[in-house]
């Protein structure tokens, strides 16, 4: 990968209106006259992670009127080498928030980092400043000194690597302020529940972004609560990530870091190794080390509002998993490669969870990379094929199938559905959700339907589900002592080992 600038960085900046300054904290009067709402009805928010993903996202900060980004913070100051889902998209969201077309006009790669997180905000303020400037966005290449220096911060929004999330979450929640995460909460079982204690004794607000109001789980929920597919026995879930590229051993060779770039701060509780592109930069969710896999990656956005609908709130008790292997040709001999460094290119896992309050005891099944259940009878009967991402309920006397997240829910056979009300045909693409609802909760000082306290059963789930791929084995867990019971060496893998001074 080419890590070498490819754009003047004097000259972006100065294209976005936002002069590099030193930051100081702005008056009220200046805030007050960027806009048409007053400095005491706005939250003020710093985002920390200005890749891709967190740059995608700032769009919806800046646009929200009660919203004010007041800081940004990345290990990165600038580089235009970062990989996304398509050459323009994250360039024309941006573009289209600013209302200027020729940002980055002209320019090469895919851009991310602090610099332009800052151009970004300032350029955005300046719309609406009488004097067609803005220089009021703070800027960090280390959050520890953002949460020491900003005053009067009310929330931080972390869209960092999966393995810096459950460190950045409890500094913040000690001082008082207000935590939302993209998933996962942590990428460590033990991390993550030592972030959600935080979160009861800190009283803070908290927000998992996985989280969504799914009318669809409702409908579903109805059909069980029914009973029309009998006692529930299976949940399966497939996806056909990852969608990034996926590595069998660490690099054999160490590339020098570039010029801004500040990787030790970018390993922050990962002990020290030599710096390699194939970790950074929309690839760490394969490594053990830095992400959770496919399952993490995606597994949330389906499974945490399904826990919440369904009402599953006590942990796995049991799970199993299988990978993908490979081998590699040594002096003309095929060795198998052991891979204790990254997650497999394709993978399936069954969760065994106990009876819930309302459930009994079923299996959850999780598949990725290209792996999926067969077609049930129902859908072979009539020559149709598993959708290519889906979700499907098993009962003893039926089988609800809808789409990943649970979206267009249907009953099998779908004749049956000839014998159901017009209204619970859910048409997916028509419902209107809120996906603000958790500003809206900071706002009015309230909990989110997406709290932390809330996602103990997914965040146990899905780290335990990474743990059993590294372990090869079956893992029986007790949720009480969150521990694993059959396999004291396999325990290793709910936590790990920290850099000094990192340690949680």
């Amino acid at each position: 990968m080419d890590n070498s600038p490819k754009l003047n960085r004097r000259e972006f900046i100065s294209s976005a209106a936002a002069a590099l300054t030193t930051f100081s904290i702005v008056p009220s009067y200046v805030i007050a006259g960027t806009g048409h709402v007053p400095p005491s009805d706005q939250l003020t928010i710093a985002n920390i992670g200005c890749g891709t993903q967190g740059l995608r996202e700032m769009g919806n900060l800046l646009e929200h009127p009660n919203i004010r980004v007041v800081a940004v913070c990345d290990v990165n100051k600038f580089s235009t080498d970062y990989i996304d889902w398509s050459p323009y998209g994250l360039r024309n969201n941006i573009s289209t928030v600013l209302e200027d077309n020729s940002w980055w006009e002209g320019l090469s790669g895919i851009p991310g980092g602090r610099d332009v997180g800052k151009a970004y905000v300032d350029q955005f303020y300046a719309k609406n400043n009488r004097s067609g400037n803005y220089h009021g966005c703070a800027s960090y290449e280390d959050y520890r000194k953002l949460l020491d220096e900003v005053d009067g911060l009310d929330a931080i929004k972390i869209m960092t690597p999966d393995h810096t999330h459950a460190q950045i979450a409890i500094d913040a929640m000690e001082k008082g302020i207000h935590v939302v995460t993209h998933k996962p909460i942590a990428n460590r079982l033990l991390e993550g529940r030592k972030v959600i204690e935080k979160t009861e004794q800190s009283g803070v607000i908290t927000h998992l972004l996985a989280w969504s109001e799914r009318p669809e789980h409702l409908q579903i929920k109805a059909w069980i609560d029914e009973g029309l597919i009998g006692d529930l026995k299976e949940i399966h879930n497939w996806s056909y990530r990852p969608v990034w590229e996926q590595w069998t051993k660490r690099p054999d060779e160490s590339k020098p870091v570039p010029e801004g770039f500040n990787w030790k701060l970018w390993l922050g509780p990962v002990p020290d190794m030599p710096y390699h592109p194939n970790y950074t930069h929309n690839v760490f969710r394969g490594w053990h080390d830095f992400g959770g896999g496919s399952v993490a990656d995606m597994g949330h956005y389906s499974l945490f509002p399904l826990f919440e609908t369904l009402g599953i709130t006590r942990s796995p008790v049991r799970v199993r998993a299988y990978g993908t292997t490979t081998r590699e040709e040594i002096n003309q001999v095929y060795h198998w490669v052991d891979n204790d460094a990254a997650f497999p290119a394709s993978c399936m896992i069954r969760w065994k969870f106990p009876e819930q309050e309302i459930l009994p005891g079923f299996d959850l099944y999780w598949y990725d990379g290209g792996m999926k259940p067969f077609a049930p009878e129902e859908l072979e009967a009539d020559g149709r094929e598993i959708p290519e991402e889906g979700l499907m309920f098993v009962g003893t006397k039926g089988k609800i199938l809808g789409n990943f997240l649970g979206d267009y829910p249907i009953l099998l056979p779908e004749k049956r559905m000839e014998e159901r009300p017009d209204s619970e045909r859910i048409i997916s693409a028509d419902i209107e959700r809120n996906r603000d609802d958790w500003m809206e909760a900071l706002l009015n000082s309230r909990q989110t339907p997406g709290s932390f306290n809330r996602a103990k059963t997914i965040t146990d789930t899905v780290n335990l589900g990474a743990a059993a791929l590294r372990a090869g084995s079956v893992l029986d867990f007790d949720e009480g002592s969150a521990k694993i019971k059959n396999n004291e060496e396999a325990n290793r893998f709910l936590t790990r080992e920290y850099r000094p001074g990192w340690e949680i």
